[in-house]
């Protein structure tokens, strides 16, 4: 797993100079296109990928099953996509995504799920910034997504990635049980159904800390830097 890191941040830095060259290139033209979203992407995206893929920027909560895990990979995705546009901050998710696909130990299932919880969280928020330029307008956008990212999560969680996992890839139900016992118990005790004690207490602690974190950091590193960024026209 170190090797396949420093593979990883190779193609990270390989990627951040291909960006930038392709972003320095063709931006002086007044003209919007794909090229600009495909150069602005990989710069983002780099950073993005780093916070993603990078072992040391990963956080377990003990409370939480080892399974589960903390990145803020969706901060440089936000700023690309306050600054360009919801384009952009899909084009971001993609590349972070595909860039991790190799290194997947869930036959991709993982890292597609992250994609659609990045998009539910963070593209609502832009469209809603990209008609709205204000702070209200980011407060608004950045609520509605946490909302919907949450949900997605519990839904995706309890309907797609659980069975996944069992079924698909032969994980017993036993230890998917066994972790959530050991790190929380009352995960198997409130509710009914175990999965959905999974989901309310621990997929739901999990995206509200990390939400959390992301928008209030987005916030600062947003209005700290977003004169220096160029905006659409």
């Amino acid at each position: 797993m170190e090797i396949l890191n420093y593979v990883a941040l190779v193609a990270v830095a390989l990627l951040c100079v291909f960006g930038v060259k392709l972003y320095g290139h063709f931006f002086s033209s007044g003209k919007k296109n794909w090229t600009k979203i495909i150069a602005r992407g990989a710069i983002f995206g780099a950073i993005a990928t780093i916070l993603y893929v990078v072992e040391i920027f990963t956080i377990h909560l003990p409370f939480l099953p080892s399974f589960l895990s903390l990145h803020f990979d969706e901060i440089p995705i936000f700023v690309a996509g306050f600054a360009y546009g919801p384009w952009t901050a899909l084009a971001v998710i993609v590349v972070k995504t595909v860039i991790k696909l190799p290194l997947t130990s869930t036959m991709g299932v993982g890292e597609l799920s992250d994609l659609l919880f990045s998009a539910a969280f963070v593209i609502p928020a832009t469209i809603i910034y990209k008609k709205n330029r204000t702070i209200k307008g980011a407060a608004i956008g950045l609520g509605i997504s946490f909302v919907l990212q949450v949900i997605v999560a519990v839904l995706m969680n309890i309907y797609a990635m659980l069975p996944f996992y069992m079924f698909v890839m032969g994980l017993p139900e036993a230890a998917i049980v066994g972790m959530c016992n050991a790190a929380n118990p009352a995960i198997l005790t409130i509710f009914p159904d175990w999965k959905w004690g999974y989901g309310l207490l621990a997929v739901v602690p999990l995206n509200v800390i990390k939400n959390t974190v992301v928008v209030i950091v987005t916030f600062i590193v947003y209005r700290s830097i977003h004169k220096l960024l160029r905006f659409e026209d």
